[in-house]
């Protein structure tokens, strides 16, 4: 992180992911612009079938969710608690397959929303590691 400009006699106070991205409309940007992809990509099938129809849900959870997970403010806790991601994606079938699928839609939103190239890396490779967290699913069991 970088730091923020504080009073003479005050602790330099770190920047968020948030404030560096640009903020609310960055990531309301970023997350129309993955559910769009997943929607429309023939290749990001696997995923979209493991949602509803209506993506609206979808969206807002994810919107909330990363705002505070980028330093903003904590949306999806404060409605929802502890976001317990593994948890909360049990119920779904996610192997390797649709954890590339997942990273591919949000390595293309990332690309087109995020204009600092060092944060969009550093990102993605967050997003990689909660993607991979949340697989359930094992090579074995997806055969």
């Amino acid at each position: 992180m970088t730091q923020a400009t504080t009073p003479e006699h005050a602790a330099p106070r770190e920047v968020t992911p948030y404030e560096i991205i640009g903020g609310d409309a960055t990531v309301k940007n970023l997350v129309n612009r993955f559910y769009e992809l997943m929607d429309t990509l023939p290749e990001a099938y696997g995923i979209r079938k493991l949602h509803h129809a209506d993506l609206s849900g979808s969206i807002n959870k994810l919107y909330m969710y990363l705002t505070g997970w980028l330093g903003g403010p904590p949306l999806y806790e404060s409605q929802f608690g502890h976001p317990r991601l593994r948890a909360r994606h049990l119920p779904f079938a996610i192997g390797k397959s649709e954890r590339d699928q997942w990273l591919m839609c949000m390595r293309l939103a990332l690309d087109e929303c995020v204009l600092d190239a060092d944060m969009r890396e550093r990102l993605f490779n967050a997003f990689a590691g909660l993607a991979d967290h949340t697989r359930n699913q094992d090579e074995a069991q997806q055969s």
